[in-house]
């Protein structure tokens, strides 16, 4: 089974090279991942494209129109249909800082969905009669963080890759997405490569001793150690 995205965005030129590198780019080329861009300024109808206007009330910046997203936001949910999307299987968000912040428990979640519609916000934000309007079908807001940027552009990438590796089979090897931070509610463990020896910064010898259980005993105490230094905010959440 493979799983769908359409992003609607006014910067659809961004998402080119995140497509054509690395993970997500081996996971589209397999077939495992379908991503689809559709511009929203192709929903407008004036000789200008314009997307957004000035707030009522007066302030700083534009606001997004109603007409065109809701215009790009229809033609995808009818294509979607169309393509025998599952409506029980598939989830839709509006990118905002106002959202339900993500976590690493909501990718996991979304990594079983069969179709993500993701739409990016811009400039002071979308018309509240959008959100309204998109609430009732079914999209929920989001946000990857308690700050602000100049779009939801990066936010969507964040969602694609964070779900797209978690997808079986897009990583290399079956236990990359499990033994990692926030995996169990824990950060992770330190890692260590080829030399053993460099610069005299010495690989612990537990991990050079070939005992896989005084190895996974240390890793799981290091991640403990990490997790309370720098996140206690997480400790006591441990699966």
């Amino acid at each position: 089974m493979s799983l769908s995205f359409d992003i609607l965005t006014i910067f659809p030129g961004m998402f080119t090279g995140v497509l054509q590198e690395s993970l997500l780019q081996r996971a589209v080329q397999s077939g495992r991942v379908d991503v689809t861009l559709t511009d929203i300024r192709d929903f407008t109808t004036d000789r200008h494209r314009s997307v957004d206007d000035r707030p009522y009330g007066g302030g700083p910046g534009m606001v997004f129109k109603p007409e065109p997203v809701l215009g790009a936001v229809e033609s995808v949910l009818a294509r979607g249909k169309t393509h025998g999307a599952d409506s029980q299987n598939s989830r839709k968000f509006v990118l905002t800082p106002q959202g339900q912040r993500l976590t690493q428990e909501r990718l996991h979640e979304l990594s079983n969905a069969s179709w993500i519609v993701l739409l990016c916000g811009r400039y002071e934000g979308f018309d509240e009669r959008i959100v309204e309007a998109l609430s009732s079908q079914g999209f929920e807001e989001i946000s990857i963080g308690d700050y602000v940027l100049t779009g939801g552009e990066i936010p969507a990438m964040v969602i694609l890759e964070g779900v797209v590796r978690l997808l079986p089979g897009v990583l290399g090897h079956p236990d990359s997405s499990v033994e990692e931070s926030f995996e169990g509610g824990l950060l992770d463990h330190p890692h260590y490569t080829r030399p053993a020896d460099y610069r005299g910064m010495q690989v612990p010898e537990v991990l050079l001793s070939g005992n896989h259980q005084r190895i996974e005993a240390w890793r799981r105490e290091q991640s403990i150690k990490k997790t309370r230094e720098r996140r206690k905010d997480l400790m006591g959440r441990e699966g």
